[in-house]
């Protein structure tokens, strides 16, 4: 069959209406649903074109890529990378090179967030863009429009905070711009950052000059300036900060009040003073339970969160969804990362979406082996729901097998396709053979905490040595206190179901490599404070992540010391 190059639907209707925004929105979608039934010629479409367009680079020439002719060549031919790996191409074209990795020029990089370790920078071409980003990007708000198009809308009824502009970006000497990808101009006609939902709203434009790097007082004003209005739904993409706002609440809750009450922002002039606005919100915090401020406070008929819903955020939704209202509902953010696209909803499913097999080449590694540059791997109809894999990547934007670092979990299939669910970073945890990854700890701590009606606010664990041998601890934060018994027994089936999820702990267990794991129940607060230690250190807040695994041991030893 012949398959045509998937289109940017942003200006594909007339109108600059809501209602025309979101009916672009959801043709995206219903544009990237319509490839799945043709998946197969999709892959071999963007092999080929892969292979073509860039021959005649640097990494095309030493790779072989005029000789190729399958995926069984394009395997043989291209070892496995990480982004360490691809670091000395990325860098040279990062400094002004011509065809390092793609025949066109990157016009950005994007940047990372750095949340487990430095920054990467990932080359964005046109191709990319046009072909993989924005069908990506349109097709993910293709969902949540057509749900719930009452909360979804570029304007006041959305508080988009993943929104945040850059007024300039960096750049290497002669190189091009590098940015986040929420914060990136794609330019003239990509429409993207212009078309995010929010993105007209009030306060898109902050009401006070500030600076780019104050980054608590950038979310204060927005959210400032949305109080005063009737917002429908937020959206943080990263659960983190979406749990943050209601704490933030609470700490910003007398300066907010006056500041509307005076028609100031931060203390300085930025709007027109509201003192009617501010008595109704005094009164209706009087009115909340524990006279707690929360978003459901402020904005009575929220009826929409947008962010990702599996993995760690998996615990904690439940609770967060009541600090909004009782009628919201979280529609899931699609799984993917600076790099690329891996999953995107294409209708309500509560955690996952089929793989965007129109925007990139999948390949895949099993998540219980170590990936290596030779390590065989399984293209998208090879893979079983209820499995876990690596995700390796190859896209226009000069990636080829990159290994994501991302696992990715199979819940069922669309059309043919894997429907996928982000399960957490590849990182594993191994003292003494056990193998752990983020998401044995996250299902381990799901069942248990299911079975004894714990309700988790956040945790994050690590090993530790102790008299005899090493032992995992986990410090978790739980709306309600854990009498000693519960405490004890929460441990103890947390261990077992463990096991039950890791073949490699329940190994070191029974040969008694491994002590029993140890619950140290912490406050919320332990959590609160390092997300505002994290900021203090220059991550923005939408860049702030959850740990499942605690590697840095002053973070360690102040969350624990609570």
């Amino acid at each position: 069959m012949t398959v045509s190059e998937p289109a940017s639907v942003l200006t594909d209707l007339p109108g600059d209406s809501e209602t025309a925004y979101r009916s672009r929105l959801v043709a995206a979608k219903e544009q990237l649903t319509a490839t799945l039934p043709d998946a197969a010629a999709w892959q071999r479409r963007i092999l080929d074109d892969l292979l073509a367009d860039n021959a005649d680079t640097a990494f095309g020439r030493e790779h072989g890529f005029a000789r190729i002719r399958t995926v069984d060549d394009y395997r043989a031919a291209v070892p496995l990378r990480t982004h360490e790996d691809l670091t000395p191409w990325i860098t040279r074209a990062a400094q002004g090179e011509r065809r390092v990795l793609t025949r066109e020029e990157p016009r950005l990089f994007f940047t990372t967030s750095g949340s487990t370790g430095r920054r990467k920078r990932v080359p964005v071409t046109d191709s990319f863009v046009r072909r993989v980003y924005l069908p990506f990007f349109q097709a993910a708000m293709g969902v949540p429009a057509q749900y719930h198009p009452e909360a979804f809308a570029r304007g006041s009824r959305c508080l988009n905070l993943r929104h945040d502009p850059l007024p300039r970006a960096a750049a290497d000497a002669g190189g091009p711009p590098q940015v986040g990808p929420s914060r990136a101009d794609l330019g003239p006609g990509a429409g993207a950052l212009g078309q995010e939902p929010g993105s007209s709203a009030p306060w898109a434009e902050l009401p006070v000059p500030l600076d780019d790097g104050a980054h608590l007082d950038k979310l204060y004003a927005r959210v400032r300036v949305a109080a005063e209005h009737d917002v429908r739904s937020v959206i943080g993409h990263n659960p983190t900060l979406l749990a943050m706002l209601p704490e933030l609440l609470v700490q910003w809750w007398p300066a907010l009040l006056k500041d509307i009450h005076d028609g100031t922002c931060l203390g300085r002039p930025g709007g027109a003073p509201n003192p009617e606005r501010a008595a109704e919100l005094r009164q209706r915090a009087s009115r909340a339970p524990g006279r707690r401020p929360t978003p459901a406070v402020l904005w009575p008929r929220m009826r929409l969160l947008y962010g990702w819903t599996s993995g760690l955020a998996s615990l904690y939704l439940p609770r967060l969804t009541e600090e909004y209202g009782s009628d919201v509902v979280m529609l899931p953010a699609p799984s993917a990362a600076s790099e690329g696209p891996v999953g995107v909803p294409c209708d309500d499913h509560p955690t996952a979406g089929p793989l965007a097999v129109s925007c990139a080449l999948y390949e895949f590694v099993d998540a219980d082996r170590d990936v290596l540059p030779d390590s065989p791997t399984l293209l998208y109809d090879e893979l079983e729901p209820g499995r876990d894999y690596h995700v390796v990547l190859s896209h226009p934007g000069g990636l080829y097998r990159y290994v994501l670092g991302d696992v990715t979990h199979v819940v069922d299939r669309v059309a043919g396709v894997p429907r996928v669910e982000y399960a957490g970073r590849a990182t594993v945890s191994d003292t003494a053979g056990e193998r752990l990854r983020e998401a044995h700890v996250v299902r381990a701590m799901r069942e248990a905490s299911r079975r004894l009606g714990v309700d988790v606010v956040n945790l994050t664990c690590r090993s530790e040595q102790g008299p005899d041998r090493p032992h995992y601890t986990l410090a978790v934060a739980v709306r309600t206190p854990l009498p000693l018994t519960m405490r004890l027994a929460f441990q103890d089936l947390v261990d077992k179901e463990l096991g039950r999820v890791s073949r490699g702990y329940r190994s070191a267990r029974s040969m008694a490599a491994l002590g029993p794991l140890r619950v140290a129940v912490v406050p919320e607060s332990a959590f609160t404070e390092h997300w505002h230690r994290r900021l203090a250190a220059g991550m923005r807040p939408a860049e702030i992540k959850d740990q499942v695994f605690q590697q840095d041991d002053d973070a360690w030893s102040r969350i624990t010391s609570q």
